[in-house]
């Protein structure tokens, strides 16, 4: 498979551009200058940077030129602290992976998406000229398969429009079901040479979202170890209401998870890049805080092992707080060892 250089070990900026309250105080404060040298000297060599529409746009699409100047300081720490960096937009008028944002009807509005296009031609605008260190990530986690078509149609003509500006910006895109490792065998857009295709994983859901508050049906007590039967978490999956494409049925109940568990996960959609001719990247993974230290570095060593077997790129979720932030106090025994697995 093609191995994308520079995007091997990345780790997530979430909550500083996105998922956030959108005051100038958390742009200066949430992350500052130098997380990116802590960054790189845990061996990272790049950031992937979420960021929500609002930062770069009024409620009319009008562009906030503040936020295309804290885009650029971003861009320059990066540089200075020799980190690649990937543009993610989170959200987009209209659309959210996260029902609670109340974004809704991107899919159905040509309004919106021409919207959508605009904003990456002015990114593309902005940024373009740095190719050599930025990637640009077209839409965080969509959500419904029943929206692939209009996504795939969307995509291409969005990535038509930022070749027209920025021909050699390497452009992530990535499919239904948040991005779902199953979803990438129905990416479709056109490979001009600077397409990945990108994708996340949770699995098993269960385990690293235990006692996720923003699930409704989950139980915020509930707690699971790393060791616990794939039959013990086919039954917390349907006591708990969680969605999952752990894909149990496929083991004998007694199974624990495993480095082959993720290798057999990710293997169809390795063996799409690989025809397709296109890197393959995971842009989140990761465990939440509610999980013990020990069993979430047990966990990054069963999939690390799976992305080094088949070369694949990957940023972790994520750096400060945001239920899953790896530089917290609770990561302080275990960090070390955890960053052996990046």
């Amino acid at each position: 498979m093609n191995v994308w250089n520079g995007y091997r070990k990345g780790i997530n900026l979430g909550g500083w551009f996105s998922q956030c309250d959108h005051t100038q105080k958390r742009y200066d404060t949430f992350i500052r200058d130098a997380d990116f040298a802590a960054i790189r000297s845990w061996g990272a060599d790049h950031v992937r940077v979420p960021i929500d529409y609002e930062l770069l746009e009024d409620k009319d699409g009008a562009p906030r030129e503040d936020g295309y100047r804290r885009l650029q300081k971003t861009i320059d720490l990066c540089r200075k602290n020799g980190l690649n960096m990937i543009l993610d937009l989170h959200k987009t008028a209209g659309f959210s992976f996260d029902a609670d944002e109340g974004e809704a009807g991107f899919f159905d509005s040509e309004a919106y998406q021409e919207r959508f296009c605009r904003l990456w031609e002015r990114i593309a605008a902005h940024f373009g000229n740095n190719a050599d260190m930025l990637a640009f990530e077209l839409l965080n986690e969509v959500t419904e398969k029943e929206y692939r078509d209009t996504w795939n149609r969307v995509a291409a003509a969005c990535i038509r429009r930022i070749r027209a500006i920025a021909p050699d910006v390497w452009i992530l895109v990535g499919g239904y079901y948040h991005n779902s490792a199953v979803a990438v065998r129905d990416i479709d857009v056109p490979n001009d040479g600077r397409i990945v295709y990108n994708f996340h994983c949770y699995e098993p859901l269960i385990f690293t979202h235990q006692g996720a508050d923003w699930i409704k049906t989950m139980d915020p007590a509930f707690r699971i170890p790393v060791t616990a039967t794939f039959a013990e978490m086919a039954e917390a999956d349907v006591r708990m209401g969680t969605l999952s494409c752990a894909g149990y049925e496929k083991y004998p109940k007694d199974t624990v998870l495993s480095s082959a568990y993720f290798e057999a996960f990710m293997a169809e959609a390795v063996s799409v890049a690989e025809r397709k001719g296109v890197p393959l990247y995971c842009g989140e993974y990761g465990v939440i805080d509610r999980a013990k230290p020990e069993d979430a570095v047990e966990w990054f060593r069963m999939i690390h092992a799976a992305f080094e077997k088949y070369g694949i790129g990957r940023a972790a979720w994520s750096y400060r707080e945001m239920d899953f932030g790896l530089s917290d106090a609770r990561m302080d025994a275990v960090r070390e060892e955890l960053l052996r697995y990046l």
